[in-house]
């Protein structure tokens, strides 16, 4: 059977965060970024920002911190106003570095994850 063409070997294929609150984290992506959503009983649900999925998924004891996701966007100012307006908060403001600029920001659980755009 041929493997489908969303699930090829050795790419990052979904991504798990634990979370405190599912509303409220559904509430802040849906808002900073459009994210969509599908409900898997009252504790997790799976995200899609269009090009990869992920779950949410409620955990008594939220870690934060290991692995920096990034998002892209072509509008930093927009994305990071959207942030704010959403409830995040920015720990790293628009910087530049080699290939482009990016910021930082925690989400309403805490974990950190940047966005960037091409220069």
């Amino acid at each position: 059977m041929p493997t489908p063409i969303s699930q090829e070997n050795d790419c990052i294929d979904y991504i798990e965060f634990g979370v405190s609150d599912i509303a409220r984290t559904k509430a802040f992506y849906a808002s900073a970024f459009g994210w969509t959503f599908t409900d898997y009983g009252e504790n997790y649900c799976e995200f899609t920002d269009g090009r990869i999925k992920g779950g949410f998924e409620v955990v008594s004891d939220v870690k934060t911190g290991g692995a920096l996701v990034v998002l892209y966007h072509n509008d930093l100012e927009t994305a990071q106003a959207n942030v704010i307006a959403a409830g995040g908060n920015i720990t790293k403001p628009i910087f530049q570095f080699p290939g482009g600029e990016r910021f930082q920001f925690t989400d309403p659980n805490g974990h950190e994850l940047a966005v960037w755009r091409v220069t």
